[in-house]
């Protein structure tokens, strides 16, 4: 497994893998899968925050894709990302999710960010629930029943976790 800096190229594999989770799946919310141009945009959104947007390769393809984005808009919020991990349906239980969770951690804290948190779509998603767990994160919260998706009422469970130094220092 093979961790890499997402280029235009990687996104016909990142839209299809993103398209399957929103269409079969519940970690994400959307309902209508965004096209490669869309994904794009977003990438270099990601890119311009100054913020990692990666790609795990297993046998020269691209098996899944991570990235850190801003927490939130308010500029008391900027120390603070939000990530997100996706693998391909077909290729899980390869350790993709860790090598990716594993990277974008290490560069969010060398980039001086202070805190991580995923909003893992679902309180049953546990295989995303026990990985940020392995990685240190804690439960910090769930929404209960903020999404309705797939004919049923979807909890956000939000976790946390401190990169770099602890907060106060």
């Amino acid at each position: 497994m093979f961790v890499r800096d997402a280029n235009a190229g990687d996104m016909a594999a990142v839209t299809a893998i993103y398209g399957h989770h929103v269409l079969h799946g519940v970690a994400s919310f959307e309902i209508d899968p965004p096209d490669a141009e869309e994904m794009e945009r977003r990438r270099k959104a990601v890119i311009e925050a100054d913020l990692p947007y990666l790609v795990a390769e297993h046998e020269t393809a691209v098996v899944g894709y991570a990235y850190a984005g801003p927490y939130r808009s308010r500029p008391a919020y900027r120390h603070t990302v939000e990530n997100s991990i996706y693998v391909a349906h077909d290729r899980q239980r390869l350790g993709a999710g860790r090598v990716l969770l594993e990277e974008l951690i290490a560069r969010c804290s060398a980039a001086g960010r202070r805190e991580m948190v995923p909003i893992i779509g679902d309180s049953a998603n546990t295989p995303s629930i026990a990985l940020h767990h392995a990685f240190g994160f804690r439960h910090v919260g769930t929404l209960t029943g903020v999404g309705f998706k797939h004919g049923r009422w979807l909890d956000s469970v939000i976790m946390q976790r401190a990169l770099g130094e602890p907060n106060g220092e």
